[in-house]
């Protein structure tokens, strides 16, 4: 039977801005799929708001860096709804010390690699007027332009090798009638890639608020993405900033 409402799939959406957007797509109709890799209880709560919406909601515990895991997700979803209109590569790591101690390489797998890997399981499901919309940081947007949180360097060199990556599809994507859209953001309150960064940098958020105001949160982000999800006026490929501008960031250089 087809759906009768759009169908969103948001990597990372049990927590932070993945489970904000996941709310945010729900306010507007969208049933939503979302994928967690180990905190089911946090999960089932996102999914629980998201149902109060009055759309169908699928949490599916997936590692994305594996491909026996992406190919499990992609045939759920494919038997749960039979299309996507929006993918959201929301999920990242690389400040991991468990998964570094395994994979130093960690952050280039899961933050590039899997990207595109997920991109690939999903263009079957898409179609003409889909969109994906890739999640990044402004370190990582501006990488090699702007000074590095040393913590984040490696999260940061891979996610920009990410972005590049998809972009370098757009062509493809084109062709297909699906559009890309990159949503960067500042460091953002509710998330907890400032609470990782703050064990190795003491000060740094309070050191960010002073240097340009109030931080966006985990709500203003995923509303943001949410929004150009659904802007069928932003072309593809364009990139949507959330919180301090680019031109600030490379202006301080940090």
């Amino acid at each position: 039977m087809e759906p009768s409402h759009r169908i969103a799939l948001i990597t990372g959406g049990s927590r932070g801005i993945g489970a904000a957007t996941t709310i945010a797509l729900a306010e507007r109709g969208f049933d939503v799929v979302l994928t967690y890799r180990n905190k089911v209880a946090r999960a089932e709560e996102v999914i629980a708001e998201a149902t109060l919406r009055d759309v169908r909601t699928l949490a599916i515990r997936s590692d994305i860096t594996r491909q026996n895991e992406r190919d499990q997700l992609f045939a759920m979803v494919r038997a749960w709804g039979g299309r996507l209109d929006v993918l959201v590569l929301n999920a990242s790591g690389g400040l991991e010390r468990d998964l570094l101690a395994v994979d130093p390489a960690y952050p280039m797998h899961i933050n590039r690699d899997a990207q595109v890997e997920l991109l690939n399981a999903a263009l079957p499901l898409m179609h003409p007027g889909s969109v994906v919309a890739f999640i990044t940081s402004h370190w990582a947007h501006l990488y090699g332009q702007v000074d590095q949180i040393p913590t984040y360097a490696p999260v940061a060199e891979s996610k920009y090798a990410g972005e590049q990556a998809l972009r370098a599809r757009l062509p493809e994507l084109d062709k297909r009638g699906i559009r890309l859209v990159v949503i960067t953001g500042d460091l953002i309150e509710g998330t907890i890639t400032p609470k990782l960064l703050e064990r190795a940098e003491p000060g740094l958020t309070g050191q960010r608020q002073a240097s340009v105001g109030k931080l966006p949160t985990a709500e203003e982000m995923g509303e943001a993405i949410a929004a150009a999800a659904v802007d069928n006026t932003l072309p593809s490929g364009h990139t949507v900033v959330i919180g301090a501008s680019l031109d600030q960031m490379l202006h301080n250089k940090s």
